[in-house]
């Protein structure tokens, strides 16, 4: 599904780093290094890299990467692309100066999977930063989001909460707001938003 919804013309979500991440890409240590999970055609990444961090953007799609890579060269700054299965990707431990994960959603096991190992995988003083579709989407006019069939795929504040467990939380809130990223999330949307770090 998403080779080919990449194949497609244009940038299915956007050139522009999500909002969210733009209003507190801070919080994240200068310079430091920075995953990007489901990072798809690269708009996070390559605005992460604008902002001087060293960036890994990982995704299943082999044809996301190459465009995330090709944003990469027309915007003058280099990452690293791996094409993994987020389900068989290695995060490492206390490697990471920040973890970005913004509308990666997938199966509830494989979530609560991916966000305890990040927890290990940050450094002491790392940041994780996260923007995902809440279920309260599906009662809004906004496109975008898992399909309403998996509804385990959308998330919390609360379960995030748990799912990362052994991190501050700077910022955990369930807000709506309208989004403009490509044709693919688009209008007024629900979403859970969180900053959340290392000790």
């Amino acid at each position: 599904m998403w080779d080919q919804r990449y194949s497609e013309a244009g940038f299915a979500y956007g050139e522009a780093a999500n909002d969210f991440l733009k209003l507190h890409f801070k919080h994240i240590p200068k310079r430091g290094r920075v995953l990007c999970l489901a990072e798809g055609e690269g708009r996070n990444a390559v605005f992460l890299a604008q902002q001087g961090y060293q960036v890994t953007a990982v995704d299943q799609s082999q044809v996301g990467l190459e465009k995330a890579q090709d944003l990469a060269a027309k915007q003058g700054v280099a990452i690293e692309t791996v094409v993994a299965n987020l389900s068989e990707f290695d995060l490492g431990k206390d490697c990471w100066d920040g973890i970005v994960s913004i509308s990666a959603h997938v199966p509830a096991d494989l979530r609560q999977q991916l966000h305890q190992q990040s927890v290990l995988a940050l450094k002491a003083g790392g940041v994780f930063v996260l923007e995902a579709y809440t279920l309260k989407h599906l009662e809004l006019d906004g496109a975008g989001g898992p399909p309403p069939s998996q509804k385990d795929m959308f998330m919390s504040a609360q379960g995030l909460k748990q799912e990362l467990s052994g991190l501050n939380f700077e910022i955990a809130t369930e807000v709506e707001r309208d989004i403009s990223e490509g044709k693919y999330h688009v209008g007024h949307s629900a979403v859970v938003q969180v900053v959340a770090k290392k000790s």
